[in-house]
């Protein structure tokens, strides 16, 4: 029995680490988290830990462009 022709031509893979830095919002905004937190902050106070929480909308547009080329399936909704 003949295979079943597809009718899309290409699947595009993601990039591993964009998707993980990054992530859409539900507006379609990109944010980012703050850099900092990997190691050594033994001796930061309470207050700085917390600010490095926060998420950072990314506002240039070819970064946010260049993000939605290296993750393209990061929008879609299912």
């Amino acid at each position: 029995m003949p295979r079943k022709k597809s009718e899309s031509k290409y699947k595009m893979k993601t990039h591993k680490a964009t998707s993980k830095r990054f992530r859409e919002t539900g507006s379609g905004l990109i944010v980012r988290t703050k850099i900092g937190k990997g190691h050594l902050r033994r001796n930061t106070p309470k207050r700085v830990k917390y600010l490095l929480s926060e998420t950072i909308v990314v506002k240039a547009t070819g970064l946010t462009r260049h993000i939605k080329r290296l993750a393209p399936y990061m929008s879609k909704k299912d």
